[in-house]
């Protein structure tokens, strides 16, 4: 990694750091490319890909649609309604 990639990729992920810190940020880019290197380099036959940080599966409530609220409790707070409807500042022309 080099000043110039540093620079492309600043300008890329639209980052903007002070020219003071480019040898400081390129030190630490290759420190990071570097232990990625260090992880490709780990032996993994026979490891299976982690799927899920977890052995549990779907511990969340069925999906499962109802009325909690009446349609006249649902009106009941509004600022403005109109029978059936809340009433709303009109946003098109």
């Amino acid at each position: 990694m080099n000043t110039e990639t540093l620079r492309g990729l600043a300008h890329l992920a639209r980052l903007e750091f002070d020219p003071a810190h480019e040898e400081q940020m390129l030190k630490d880019l290759n420190g990071i490319l570097e232990w990625v290197d260090q992880l490709a380099q780990v032996d993994t036959t026979g490891v299976a890909p982690l799927v899920h940080l977890s052995h549990e599966i779907n511990v969340l409530r069925d999906d499962e649609a109802r009325n909690t609220v009446t349609h006249q409790e649902g009106l009941r707070n509004a600022p403005r309604k109109d029978s059936d409807y809340f009433r709303v500042p009109k946003v098109l022309d």
